[in-house]
């Protein structure tokens, strides 16, 4: 878990939030919700594959001539 040291002459208000930052970096609140409730075994199988597929599709769409900015594709 992070932690944060209050430097001198620094409000408690600043350290909070650099407290926040540190956590949402470590990724605690995004675990916290993954962990709020049970998720079958193969819901979760099924959420990775769909999560893959959109990767792999957003990926394939960018390296795509056809469907790359037109401004970039046709130098006048």
């Amino acid at each position: 878990m992070p932690g944060v040291i209050l430097k001198p002459s620094e409000t408690l208000e600043s350290a909070i939030r650099r407290y926040k930052r540190a956590c949402e970096k470590a990724g605690i609140p995004a675990e916290v919700r993954r962990r709020e409730f049970y998720e079958k075994p193969s819901a979760v199988e099924k959420r990775e594959k769909t999560a893959a597929r959109k990767r792999d599709r957003k990926r394939l769409m960018r390296n795509n001539p056809l469907f790359m900015d037109r401004k970039k594709q046709h130098k006048h």
